[in-house]
């Protein structure tokens, strides 16, 4: 399936860009430093610009992540929870019928945008620009673009059409950024399996740099039309120290649905 080739290539293709060392990673031992504290920005809150890769397992190195909720994976997003998501029976068996097509309608499978629960864990990384007034995300995967504002603003009224990566505002609490996010697309994918989310959907953010090398996510989905109770699930990232993105066009040179045509019809 692509999903699994691309997780086949991505180790190989960050090495693409030529590593570039890096004046603002602290240093130990003549090796980054994943432990040290938290950068800060002129304001004192925690700054999360860098690179950041989703952990996968326990294959990481580095400061381990904090006991929290349990840990979305970009297959199933429920992964660790022992009851498995909340679902209502309608959002069951749209669940049951993506997974019986093999999942060939997910956005990623046909180069469209991915929803923030895909891209948080999709294992191509992700850059993070913060300024005092926007937190950019820019992902690797699919070249999602994501912005989240701290200007004060206030999130959109009832119809405000609905984007795929929805309206994103984010406010301080001490030393965590609360991200609010409404109006995702309908029916939207929160993973491979293809868990659905929808319109009416209000997603919960917050985010947390306990040290220089770790990033906590924990996201809470509070959908009503498709979950019987809100839930929240923890999301680890890694910095990647001296290292870039690379170009990554999903479109270019895609094969991908022709394979979904009959014989006939290439």
């Amino acid at each position: 399936m692509r999903f699994a080739l691309w997780f086949a290539l991505t180790s190989a293709a960050f090495a693409q860009w030529p590593d570039f060392p890096s004046k603002s990673v602290p240093m130990k031992d003549g090796k980054p430093d994943l432990t040290a504290p938290a950068p800060r920005t002129a304001a004192g809150k925690p700054d999360f610009s860098g690179m950041w890769q989703n952990i996968r397992g326990n294959r990481d190195s580095g400061p381990a992540p904090s006991v929290g909720p349990p840990v979305a994976s970009f297959a199933n997003i429920g992964a660790g929870m022992k009851e498995g998501l909340p679902l209502r029976p309608l959002a069951a068996e749209l669940l049951k019928a993506r997974r019986a097509s093999n999942s060939k309608d997910n956005p990623d499978a046909r180069c469209l945008p991915m929803g923030m629960m895909q891209f948080h864990t999709h294992g191509q990384p992700r850059k993070m620009i913060q300024t005092p007034e926007l937190l950019a995300i820019v992902y690797e995967a699919n070249s999602g673009l994501r912005q989240i504002f701290m200007d004060g603003r206030p999130l959109p009224g009832k119809d405000a059409e609905p984007w795929w990566y929805g309206y994103s505002v984010g406010r301080w609490e001490g030393d965590t950024l609360v991200v609010e996010t409404i109006k995702q697309r309908d029916m939207s994918w929160l993973d491979v399996w293809g868990s659905p989310i929808t319109e009416g959907a209000k997603v919960t953010e917050r985010y947390r740099r306990p040290s220089y090398g770790l990033l906590e996510i924990d996201v809470t989905i509070d959908d009503p039309q498709a979950y019987t109770a809100p839930f929240t699930v923890r999301l680890n990232q890694r910095i990647m120290p001296n290292t870039e993105l690379i170009e990554f066009i999903c479109a270019e040179n895609d094969k991908f649905t022709s394979y979904l045509k009959g014989a006939g019809d290439r």
